[in-house]
């Protein structure tokens, strides 16, 4: 909106040309999405408490949580705003990888909030069946494929995908690209909802994921900048960084109220929102082997699940941890819940960073 309007302006006034760079947008849409979380999170605070939208503590999780029942949940609808306005505020809202972000956005965003609203309105223990999630996510997957195979953004853009530390090689999936930006998608949104079990975890490493992606999406959009790095060119990606820096400053702005001890949990409607995004601005720049880098402690603690769940299946009743996901684990161990949320985002820091040296390291 503000792009828009101030971008017509440069006519009469060429001090307006600021609003056409990338980067100027970029930090105005991350100090923008600070300002609505920390200006409207109390408020918002206060209505869920009014309105009785508490969290339930699962009464099998950790003995130490159970002096959390009764924090105001579905405080994901603050992060989800303070990315939207600030994106259509500061972004090219004609750009076609804006409109899928945000396609993404509220699809995903709409899921979790029905799965919250069920279990902390309707007192339904168990929320949206897993089932009809699943299908959610996984028709959003197949819908996102289907729409970039038959209408992309360019007619360069094909069903490939770039393959870390090699240059000018790339992974042709053919007629398997839908089912695999499915999988990206819903395995991204569920891996982040798993991580999101300790004050500031989830939403921290999130964080800490769309810093490197503003990056990744920058350089690819940049004609310049990806041939100096010999990385695939994909005109108008660099429009995503906007997008980025909106979700790093709604990040920054509900750790103010998520960081322990939580005054608000985010629920699935931030944690299935934001893991789905990450998966498909993966695809959008055709980095989804480096999400998993990336995103490594959210591969991590999903995986932590599954092995727990197999050996339990297929080896009598035997866990490999404590309990899973992985940071339940050291809580069990003695750490403080502090201190596993701050290593967490220390090794998550370093996914980061070694994704970034990957453009690089070819």
């Amino acid at each position: 909106m503000l792009y828009h309007l101030f971008t017509s302006l440069t006519h009469f006034v060429s001090g307006f040309n600021l609003f056409r760079y990338i980067t100027f947008r970029t930090a105005a849409a991350t100090i923008t999405a600070i300002l609505i979380s920390l200006l409207f999170g109390p408020l918002f605070i206060r209505l869920l408490r009014k309105y009785q939208i508490k969290e339930k503590i699962r009464a099998e999780g950790p003995q130490s949580h159970l002096t959390k029942e009764g924090t105001p949940t579905m405080g994901g609808l603050i992060i989800l705003i303070s990315i939207i306005i600030p994106t259509v505020l500061w972004a090219d809202m004609t750009n076609y990888f804006i409109l899928m972000v945000l396609l993404v956005t509220f699809w995903l965003g709409l899921i979790g909030f029905m799965d919250d609203y069920l279990k902390a309105v309707k007192h339904q223990p168990k929320g949206m069946v897993g089932r009809k999630k699943l299908i959610g996510q996984i028709s959003l997957g197949l819908a996102f494929g289907l729409i970039l195979t038959f209408l992309p953004p360019n007619f360069s853009f094909d069903g490939t995908t770039g393959i870390p530390f090699f240059k000018n090689y790339i992974l042709s999936l053919g007629y398997l690209y839908i089912p695999f930006v499915a999988l990206v998608i819903t395995g991204s949104s569920n891996a982040v909802n798993l991580t999101d079990g300790l004050d500031g975890l989830a939403i921290g490493l999130s964080g800490i994921c769309f810093v490197a992606f503003a990056g990744l999406a920058y350089v690819a959009g940049r004609a310049d900048f990806s041939n100096y790095l010999q990385i695939e060119y994909i005109p108008g990606t660099g429009e995503l960084a906007v997008y980025c820096g909106a979700a790093v400053g709604a990040a920054l702005g509900f750790l103010w109220f998520n960081s322990h001890p939580a005054e608000v949990f985010m629920g699935d409607t931030g944690a299935l929102a934001l893991g789905g995004v990450l998966g498909a601005i993966a695809i959008l720049i055709k980095k989804e082997l480096l999400l998993v880098i990336v995103g490594g402690v959210f591969v991590i603690e999903a995986l932590s699940v599954i092995f727990q769940v197999l050996s339990y299946r297929y080896r009598g009743g035997k866990r490999i941890f404590k309990m899973a996901p992985i940071h339940h684990h050291f809580e069990l161990l003695g750490w403080s819940e502090s201190k596993v949320v701050i290593r967490f985002w220390i090794v998550g820091a370093l996914f980061a960073l070694f994704t970034l040296s990957t453009l690089k390291i070819r």
